[in-house]
């Protein structure tokens, strides 16, 4: 078996979206520079993820932001004990 892991987060000013085989990072976006990047190491079959991830992980940050917004209006009004 093998472990797979997506990770996409967001904050108001920052935002990651990556993708790890076996604890390595195969894929991550670099939303400074506006494109996916594949820092595999040289001595494996390198892996090439398909040309629009990178807008997709664009859009998948709009999303986090959404949702980020439509949960602290939600939960504005709860107290911490709750």
């Amino acid at each position: 078996l093998h472990v797979d892991r997506q990770v996409i987060g967001c904050s108001d000013h920052d935002g990651e979206q990556a993708y790890n085989l076996e604890g390595g990072e195969m894929w991550f976006a670099d939303f400074i520079k506006k494109e996916g990047v594949e820092p595999q190491p040289p001595f494996i079959d390198h892996m090439t993820y398909v040309d629009r991830a990178y807008q997709g992980a664009e859009v998948n940050q709009q999303i986090c932001k959404t949702s980020l917004y439509v949960v602290r209006r939600a939960m504005k009004d709860f107290k911490i004990e709750d």
